[in-house]
């Protein structure tokens, strides 16, 4: 019965993702040209052609809010990765950045504080 449900899960998520291939390529587009506008305007001496990279790179902002179905289709293939992870027996963990309790000076003050004034 779970091999039955990741695989119904996985085909459903294919077919979504496979629907939204279009906004998912606009979406990649768009990105490249904000990057290119803000690479080049950065890197622009005059003023005319600060004002074109960055009418680039507004132009793709435009595009790429136009494009936002395109994140249910990057959500599908995420899903189908972890699909993929489950059905090899695989332990999926999402990748988070954990704080050290003790390097960090903010999370335990009082110690520190104490430290600092003996």
């Amino acid at each position: 019965m779970r091999k039955f449900l990741l695989l119904s899960g996985g085909f459903i998520a294919a077919l979504v993702a496979l629907a939204l291939v279009g906004p998912i390529a606009g979406l990649l587009f768009s990105g490249v040209l904000v990057a290119l506008g803000m690479h080049f305007y950065i890197a622009s001496q005059s003023t005319f052609s600060k004002i074109i990279w960055f009418t680039v790179g507004l132009i793709g902002v435009l595009s790429a809010v136009s494009n936002i179905p395109a994140m249910v289709g990057l959500a599908a293939i995420a899903i189908i990765y972890v699909i993929y992870k489950k059905w090899n027996g695989e332990i999926v963990e999402i990748p988070t950045i954990k704080a050290k309790e003790e390097a960090d000076p903010f999370t335990n003050f009082e110690k520190e504080w104490s430290n600092l004034t003996k």
